[in-house]
């Protein structure tokens, strides 16, 4: 059942340096920790992957997101959302945010990624470093799970889901990338 508007859930996730804070079955705790590429290992448990692009354009950051990525405050960025999936059925729902005073040489191929993967660039280019990883539940109030919830790709609605994220850097820029797993992730 999904809990409409409590006041004690907040938008802004509390995101944590370790994945025992966020209580996750030790299935959903190796999905979270797994620091290699996620497509790749995506790639290998199905018969077809596919990213499938939802935006990508100028947007403002999410208030759990600014500090991260060296802002001093919500302002605009530039946002990528995608469908992670395998044998079609979304199983990650990824959110990448860039600073607008990124530029082309830091991150040369963002802009054009379309349907493509950003892991695989991000995996293959030895300039890039990722720092740490970030847990968390993001309950259902928080805007992404909004996002998700409107794109119809839960089979019943949810409370929370778990997320990870990290931020790569690259020739002086970074990025933030979140990944939200969708519950279609146990079944891989």
């Amino acid at each position: 059942m999904l809990i409409k508007s409590l006041p004690h859930f907040s938008a802004v996730a509390k995101w944590y340096d370790h994945v025992n804070a966020v209580h996750a079955s030790p299935v959903m705790a190796n999905w979270l920790t797994h620091r290699a590429s996620l497509t790749a290992r995506l790639v290998a448990r199905c018969r077809q992957f596919r990213v499938q692009r939802l935006h990508q354009g100028l947007s403002i950051c999410l208030e759990d997101e600014f500090a991260a990525i060296g802002l001093r405050r919500q302002e605009k960025v530039v946002e990528r959302e995608v469908l992670l999936r395998c044998d079609e059925r979304a199983v990650v729902y990824a959110h990448t945010v860039v600073p607008t005073s990124a530029n082309a040489t830091q991150w040369p191929l963002f802009a054009a990624l379309g349907e493509k993967s950003l892991g695989t660039t991000l995996f293959s280019d030895p300039l890039v470093e990722r720092g740490k990883l970030s847990y968390a539940k993001l309950r259902h109030t928080h805007p992404l799970m909004k996002r998700i919830a409107a794109l119809q790709v839960l089979d019943e609605p949810v409370n929370y889901l778990y997320a990870r994220r990290s931020v790569f850097k690259r020739k002086g820029g970074c990025l933030l990338v979140t990944e939200v797993f969708l519950p279609g992730i146990g079944q891989l």
